[in-house]
C-alpha cells in the first residue's frame, strides 16, 4: 500500500467533506463498470492503480476535483489497509453514496480475486511439474528485486533523522529475533510519539494510551486449520496493516509460516508471486492462500476478512479523520508505525531471499532485476514474465539434460 501525499483539508471538513457535496447521482452503473475494469487492468501495484483513477475520474470523466481527489487520496492514506481500494471505495461513495461503496470496492477486488483462485487452482494441480517449478525458479529472484526496489523507495522517504534510523533498524532486529509483528508496529509509534511528544506524553495520558494495547503482546499459537481461524487472522491483518502493501509480507509469514504453521517458505513466496502477476489489489494474495489452506471455502473467507476492514474504514471514518490529522500524538504515531514497516519489509526481503535466491542463475536474475528497475523503472509485470521466461528455459535445459 504506497503512501502518497494529500491535502490538509479531509472528508468530514464541513460541507467540502461531506460526500453528499459533489455526488452526482445516477451514476451507479458507470461506477461499477469503471471499476471492474479497472479491477482486470490495473496492473503494477498501488501507486499505478491510483494514477488510473486519477486519469479516469479527474481528467477523463470530471466525477471529481483535482482537489477533491487529493483529499480523498489523503483519507485513504490515514487508514489502516490497501489505499488503492480504498479509493476505489471513497470514489464510488462520493458517486452515488452508500450501495456504491459497497458495489465500486467489490468490483474492484472481484476480477483479481477469480483471476487469482483460478491460479491457486491451478498452482494445486499442476505445481509439483516442471514447467510450473520452473515458471517459480524464475519469478521469485524477480519479486525480491521488486519488494527490494519499494523497501529503498519508501526507506528513503522516511528515513529523515536519527530517531527514524533507530526505530527503522529496531523493527529490522526485532523481527529477525521473531517478536510479534503487531507488537513491533506499536512499540515504534509509541516510541516515535515519545521521542516527538516527549513533554505531553509525561501527563497521565500516556497511560490511557498504551494500557489497551498491552494485549497485543501475547504471542500466537499454533493451531489446527479452520475457516474461523483464518477468517480472524486475515480479518486482524486488513484492520491494522499501515505502509506498504509488501508489508503485507510480514504479516503473512508472521502469522500462516511462523505462528500457525500452515504454510512454508516456498509457498509464501508462491503466492506473493501470483500476486504480483495478477491485476487488481496486491491484497488478493490473501484468496491465493486461502484457497491452498481451504479450498474454495478457504479463499472467500480470507478475501471476505482481509477486505472487510477497508469498506468499515471507510464507511465510518470520515467524522473523525481530521482530528486524527490535527493531533501531535496520533500523527506521531502512524510516523512510528510506518517506519517499523519498512524494518518488517526488510526483515521479511531477507528471510525470504534464502528460498528465491538458491543459485548463482536465481541471483542474477535478482541483480538484473533490480538494476532495471531503479535504471529504467520498468514495469514489474515485464520483469515477471523475463523471470518466467528464463525459469522456463532453464527448466527445459535441466529436463533435456539427459538426453544430451
Amino acid at each position: 500500500m504506497g503512501k502518497m501525499g494529500g491535502s490538509d483539508i479531509l472528508p468530514g471538513d464541513g460541507e467540502r467533506g461531506n460526500p453528499d457535496s459533489e455526488r452526482q447521482p445516477g451514476r451507479l452503473k458507470d461506477v461499477v463498470l469503471l471499476f471492474l475494469k479497472l479491477g482486470v487492468i490495473a496492473f503494477g501495484g498501488p501507486a499505478a492503480h491510483i494514477a488510473m483513477m486519477h486519469d479516469e475520474v479527474v481528467m477523463r470523466r470530471k466525477w471529481l476535483s483535482e482537489e477533491r481527489f487529493l483529499e480523498l487520496l489523503g483519507a485513504a492514506n490515514l487508514i489502516p489497509g490497501p489505499t488503492s481500494t480504498e479509493m476505489a471505495i471513497y470514489i464510488s461513495y462520493q458517486q452515488v453514496g452508500w450501495i456504491g461503496l459497497i458495489l465500486g470496492g467489490v468490483f474492484f477486488i472481484l476480477p483479481a480475486m477469480v483471476i487469482v483462485m483460478a491460479l491457486a487452482w491451478s498452482y494445486v494441480q499442476l505445481g509439483s511439474t516442471p514447467v510450473a517449478i520452473g515458471l517459480f525458479y524464475g519469478i521469485k529472484p524477480v519479486v525480491i528485486a521488486i519488494v527490494a526496489q519499494a523497501v529503498w523507495t519508501l526507506g528513503r522517504k522516511v528515513v529523515k533523522n536519527p530517531l527514524t534510523a533507530i526505530l527503522g533498524l529496531a523493527g529490522i532486529t526485532l523481527y529477525l529475533l521473531g517478536v510479534n509483528v503487531l507488537v513491533i508496529l506499536v512499540a515504534a509509534g509509541i516510541g516515535m510519539m515519545a521521542g516527538k511528544n516527549y513533554k505531553l506524553l509525561a501527563s497521565k495520558a500516556r497511560t490511557r494510551l498504551i494500557l489497551p494495547l498491552t494485549g497485543l503482546f501475547i504471542p500466537g499459537a499454533a493451531v489446527s486449520f479452520s475457516l474461523p481461524v483464518l477468517f480472524l487472522t486475515f480479518l486482524k491483518i486488513g484492520a491494522v496493516l499501515y505502509g506498504s502493501g509488501y508489508v503485507l509480507l510480514a504479516f503473512l509469514r508472521a502469522d500462516f509460516v511462523t505462528n500457525l504453521g500452515w504454510l512454508t517458505d516456498r509457498q509464501l513466496i508462491d503466492a506473493i508471486a501470483i500476486g504480483q502477476v495478477t491485476p487488481g489489489p496486491v491484497f488478493t494474495t490473501a484468496t491465493f492462500i486461502g484457497y491452498l489452506l481451504g479450498g474454495v471455502p478457504g479463499a472467500l473467507v480470507a478475501t471476505v476478512g482481509i477486505f472487510l476492514p477497508s469498506f468499515l474504514f471507510v464507511a465510518f471514518s470520515s467524522p473523525l479523520l481530521p482530528y486524527i490529522r490535527k493531533s501531535a500524538l496520533a500523527s506521531a504515531f502512524l510516523e512510528g508505525v510506518t517506519i517499523a514497516s519498512i524494518g518488517l519489509m526488510v526483515g521479511v526481503t531477507l528471510q525470504l531471499s534464502i528460498t528465491a535466491l538458491v543459485d548463482p542463475i536465481t541471483v542474477i536474475v535478482a541483480v538484473a532485476s533490480l538494476a532495471l528497475l531503479f535504471r529504467f523503472h520498468l514495469n514489474s509485470t515485464w520483469l515477471i514474465a523475463g523471470g518466467a521466461i528464463i525459469g522456463l528455459i532453464h527448466a527445459f535445459l535441466i529436463t533435456a539434460q539427459p538426453m544430451l
